[in-house]
């Protein structure tokens, strides 16, 4: 077993046995609730677009784990890319939501069933977020007063633009997609629920390692609703407070920035 990359939350590991590779994640003092949610994400993404197969989960010394398949990854097409994507926010529900909360990780993730985007939108992800940067000695007048003139901005929109919940991957930047050697799209770390596809595509725009050939394959495929632009930023001051809170104020500048932009107050 050699430790191998696998991101910034859970220590990763290579186990090569004489017949096969796996891929272990392992975050430690926790229970095997840990990786439950990212279990039941790769299901619900497996039948649309490749992912990790899951081998097996549990804690051994007081250590969640899960032990996925390994991949061979290689170089691919980002307009395949897009594609896969698209097919994934295809899949919907009748409800913005999911079958359970996800608490225990750092960030809770509360998923009750709602049939009001914006409802599910500002009480159970921003307003969340929010309240735990107050509680990090985080929060400030500037960032309340722009984020209250936000949620009025998304209640208005969302009040004559009725949209359906789409599956989404939840946390799609560069580092959680990549190809197969052959060159099939691959999806990983997947942090699901319904909810709307523009906020999947806001996060591809947000750190960026996505090409113009995935945002046009992408539409082609399923073509998005009108000045979906204009909506980014509402999108991306989740994950901003996202990263406020996991690591603190040097996402600070940005959020402010974001919050601005998506208000009109630049």
């Amino acid at each position: 077993m050699k430790a191998v990359s696998g991101g910034d939350i859970n220590q990763a590991y290579q186990i090569k046995t004489a017949t096969a590779r796996y891929f272990l994640k392992v975050q430690p003092k926790y229970s095997a609730a840990f990786f439950a949610h990212e279990q039941e994400g790769l299901h619900l993404l497996s039948p649309v677009v490749r992912v990790p197969k899951v081998i097996a989960s549990g804690v051994i010394t007081g250590d969640a784990y899960l032990l996925l398949e390994w991949l061979d990854l290689g170089a691919g097409n980002d307009a395949q890319l897009g594609k896969a994507v698209a097919q994934v926010h295809q899949q919907h529900a009748q409800q913005f939501g999911l079958a359970h909360d996800f608490t225990a990780g750092k960030l809770p993730k509360i998923n009750t069933w709602q049939s009001s985007w914006a409802d599910f939108y500002i009480n159970q992800r921003l307003n969340v977020l929010a309240q735990l940067a107050q509680k990090n000695y985080l929060w400030n007048d500037f960032r309340q007063t722009h984020l209250t003139q936000l949620t009025q901005l998304i209640r208005q929109y969302f009040s004559a633009h009725k949209i359906k919940p789409s599956l989404l991957h939840g946390d799609l930047w560069g580092g959680n997609v990549d190809f197969l050697a052959d060159g099939t799209p691959v999806l990983i770390d997947p942090d699901v629920f319904y909810g709307d596809r523009e906020m999947d595509l806001a996060m591809t725009s947000l750190f960026g390692g996505f090409s113009d050939a995935f945002y046009q394959a992408y539409t082609q495929a399923y073509p998005l609703r009108p000045n979906y632009q204009q909506r980014i930023t509402w999108y991306q001051t989740y994950y901003l407070l996202a990263h406020l809170n996991l690591f603190g104020e040097m996402y600070g500048g940005a959020l402010d920035r974001t919050l601005q932009q998506a208000t009109g107050n630049l």
